[in-house]
């Protein structure tokens, strides 16, 4: 570090949440995919069990686009797990339904994701975790709820070296 370099006055919240994020998220992938899911898959089906959702509307639960939305639907109908049907309420409208093995498929899966979830929370001592929580609860409904718009793309945040 020379003279010149700025001194950090703040903790490197980016850094934080990106890395815990994206370590969170692999742990995860790997846990659903001992049962052949992915977590998109995963999303798909619980969502679609809460209620009658077409493909668009769990698109948006899920943050997916429309072609990753396909994909999805069609390997969750490949694997017998749901498939398109005509929605009760409007005729013009296909929702996403989960098939009896889909929702079996769905209930373990769930019990996978608390169990990857809790395991996080586990490397904190138990005053902590409902802190934690709160907290980042309170910064996604407030302050970090919704991206802003940017002229560059935005990347992963860099990696801190090992």
């Amino acid at each position: 570090m020379t003279a010149m370099a700025p001194t950090r006055t703040e903790p490197d919240l980016s850094y934080l949440l990106d890395h815990t994020g994206h370590v969170l998220r692999t742990r995860m992938a790997a846990a659903l995919a001992e049962i052949g899911l992915t977590a998109r898959m995963h999303c798909v089906l619980v969502h679609a069990l809460e209620e009658e959702r077409t493909q668009i509307q769990l698109a948006e639960i899920g943050d997916m686009d429309k072609t990753t939305m396909v994909v999805t639907v069609d390997a969750l109908e490949e694997a017998g797990l749901a498939e398109r049907r005509p929605s009760s309420t409007d005729r013009r409208a296909r929702i996403i339904a989960v098939t009896e093995e889909g929702a079996r498929v769905a209930r373990h899966s769930q019990e996978i994701v608390d169990r990857v979830h809790a395991e996080a929370l586990a490397a904190l001592p138990e005053d902590e975790r409902e802190v934690l929580v709160r907290a980042l609860n309170r910064l996604a409904d407030g302050h970090l709820a919704a991206p802003v718009e940017s002229p560059q793309p935005v990347r992963r945040a860099r990696q801190r070296g090992k």
